[in-house]
C-alpha cells in the first residue's frame, strides 16, 4: 500500500494507480452493482491518496433528499448528515457548486462556521471533495477525509479526480439504464391502453392514442398516468 508521494506524477504514470483504475474499469464493465463499483472507488481513494483515512460520496437529489453511499466507515454518513443539517460544508460546496474543494485543517477553516467545528470534534481534521457529473436532477461528489491535517497536493487532486469522474461514469450509466427501462414500461403501459380504447370503442391503433393524447392534454397530466387510469377501467382478469 503507497502512502508516499513521488516528486512528481501523472495519474496514469503512478503504475499503482494505473493497475487499480483498470480494475475497477473492467468491474464498470461488467455485472456488478453500481455499490459494489463505488465502493471499489471509495476503498481505492483510501488506498492510494496519503492522508485520507475514509471516504464517501455524497448525491444530493431534489427536495432537500440525499444519500450517502459507499462509504468506507460510518464516519463520511454522520459527516453528510451534518452538511445537509447545516446547508453548508466542502461536500454540499463541490456537489453543487465548485469542482474541487480542499480543507487542510478544519481548525482554522472559516468557509463553514457550523459545519467545521462540528467536524472537529468528531476528529476530523482535513478534507477533500470532487465533483461528480451525474445529470441535472442529481449532484453529487467524492468526499476524503483525513484525521491529520494535510496539505493536499496536485497528485492527491490528480488521483480525486480520476476517481471522481470513475464514479460519476457508473452513476450515470446506472441512470441510463433506469430511464431505458421506465421508457420501456411506459411504452408498455400505453400500449395496453389503447388496446383497451380498441376494444371499447372499435377504433385502430392512431384514434386510440389520439384520444390519449387529447384526455391527456385536457387534464394537463403526463399520458402514461392516463394510461394507468385507462387500464385500471378494465374488467379484473381482462387483458388487453
Amino acid at each position: 500500500m503507497r502512502k508516499a508521494n513521488a516528486p512528481f506524477m501523472t495519474p496514469f504514470a503512478d503504475r499503482e494507480l494505473a493497475v487499480r483504475m483498470a480494475e475497477m474499469a473492467r468491474t464498470l464493465a461488467g455485472e456488478r452493482s453500481l455499490d459494489a463499483v463505488l465502493a471499489e472507488v471509495t476503498s481505492a481513494a483510501v488506498e492510494l491518496i496519503p492522508g485520507v483515512d475514509t471516504a464517501g460520496i455524497l448525491l444530493i437529489k431534489k427536495r432537500g433528499e440525499f444519500e450517502s453511499l459507499a462509504t468506507t466507515s460510518e464516519l463520511p454518513h454522520q459527516l453528510d448528515i451534518l452538511q445537509m443539517t447545516f446547508d453548508e460544508g466542502p461536500c454540499v460546496q463541490a456537489a453543487l457548486a465548485d469542482t474541487v474543494v480542499r480543507t487542510e485543517d478544519f481548525r482554522t477553516e472559516t468557509r463553514w462556521p457550523k459545519y467545521s467545528p462540528a467536524v472537529v470534534e468528531i476528529g476530523v481534521l482535513s478534507g477533500i471533495s470532487f465533483k461528480l457529473y451525474t445529470g441535472d436532477r442529481t449532484a453529487g461528489a467524492l468526499n476524503l477525509f483525513g484525521f491529520a491535517t494535510r496539505d493536499w497536493t496536485a497528485d492527491d487532486e490528480s488521483t480525486g479526480t480520476v476517481l471522481a469522474a470513475h464514479a460519476a461514469a457508473a452513476i450515470i450509466a446506472t441512470q441510463q439504464e433506469q430511464q431505458l427501462k421506465a421508457a420501456l414500461l411506459s411504452r408498455d403501459r400505453i400500449g395496453q391502453a389503447k388496446g383497451v380504447i380498441m376494444e371499447r370503442f372499435g377504433v385502430d391503433d392512431v384514434r386510440a392514442f389520439e384520444m390519449l393524447r387529447q384526455l391527456s392534454q385536457e387534464a394537463n397530466t403526463k399520458l402514461i398516468d392516463v394510461a394507468e387510469r385507462v387500464i385500471s377501467t378494465r374488467p379484473n382478469g381482462a387483458t388487453s
